[in-house]
């Protein structure tokens, strides 16, 4: 098993990520994501809470469900660091509720480059680089409010679906949910012509500067016996916050991948999760243990794969 995480890691394209330009923070905007991943039942469909951070050139769309559980996480580990304070052995046990599954997939869109980066996190960060779809849009007459925001009515036929997106030209930003964007105005409202998919308005706040909230990607700060903060780097872990903070940057520590070989790392992970998450930690010249438990459940229930025949993304028939 450990000659496959380390095949794998061979594969990856260990480039560092160019750099692009970090853009101010102007907005952030929230959404509730709703997709009938399954036709058969169609009573039943997947809700998740978004959150797009947009800027004049930039914006990155995650998942807010995700950003929360994320710092869940971080006080969990904050908690038992402090209580192993010393130890050069930590063993860290992170517990989580049995859910829907989260999105994974952060999108950056950087719209005077007119580039497209989906950022996944498998142990480490890992960029995949790609142009930015050119949308066609149909912008229509139709005018509708969304809590006190007046937006007009715009159509496309983009990734085999119909969509219909609702923008404010009083907000002059080109970024929307997904990898919708290219508006003249920020598109607060979106959905396919099926109801499948869904992207509904869920509030809208400023950015203030003074009420920013930052902290280096995996960085925990624990008391140190001393006295004083002392961080500490968690490897594997996304409990950032940065995507809360002041500008919108891609990860410092990010690698530059293909979607094949991230789906092979992928593919080794999902075989033997904490194999996978010890011989990651090992390679970074990392001590200790990694648990994952699940919050225990009733007897007699069972979890539910979700079947997907219904993906966001549809491919046009020729």
């Amino acid at each position: 098993m450990k000659r496959i995480f380390t095949s794998c890691l061979a594969t990856v394209i260990l480039l560092s990520a160019k750099a692009q330009e970090p853009d101010k923070a102007l907005a952030r905007v929230r959404y509730t994501f709703t997709h009938v991943m399954d036709t058969t039942q169609r009573d039943k469909p997947r809700v998740e809470n978004m959150l797009l951070v947009t800027g004049k050139n930039a914006s990155v769309f995650t998942s807010y469900d995700k950003l929360n559980q994320a710092k869940n996480m971080q006080m969990q580990i904050m908690e038992q660091m402090k209580n192993q304070t010393g130890n050069n052995n930590v063993k860290i046990e992170v517990k989580s509720e049995t859910k829907a599954p989260l999105t994974q997939e952060d999108y950056f869109f950087f719209a005077n480059e007119h580039k497209m980066i989906t950022k996944e996190r498998v142990f480490n960060n890992y960029l995949i680089e790609e142009s930015a779809p050119t949308i066609k849009w149909k912008i229509l007459k139709d005018t509708m409010v969304f809590s006190g925001i007046s937006c007009q009515k715009a159509t496309t036929h983009f990734k085999g679906r119909n969509w219909i997106a609702w923008f404010a030209t009083e907000i002059p930003l080109q970024s929307g949910p997904w990898k919708l964007n290219g508006l003249p105005g920020l598109i607060i409202e979106a959905y396919d012509d099926k109801k499948e998919v869904k992207f509904e308005f869920a509030g809208l706040e400023n950015v203030k500067e003074s009420g920013a909230v930052t902290n280096a990607d995996g960085e925990v700060k624990i008391a140190a016996p001393s006295g004083g903060v002392s961080s500490v780097k968690i490897m594997g872990m996304d409990i950032s916050t940065s995507y809360l903070g002041p500008e919108i940057k891609l990860p410092a520590d990010a690698i530059k991948t293909t979607r094949k070989e991230l789906d092979k790392l992928k593919a080794a992970r999902d075989q033997d999760p904490q194999g996978f998450m010890q011989a990651q930690m090992a390679a970074n010249g990392m001590q200790g243990s990694f648990k994952m438990n699940q919050v225990p459940r009733p007897a007699g229930t069972t979890i539910n794969k979700a079947e997907i025949n219904n993906p966001i993304e549809i491919e046009d028939k020729k």
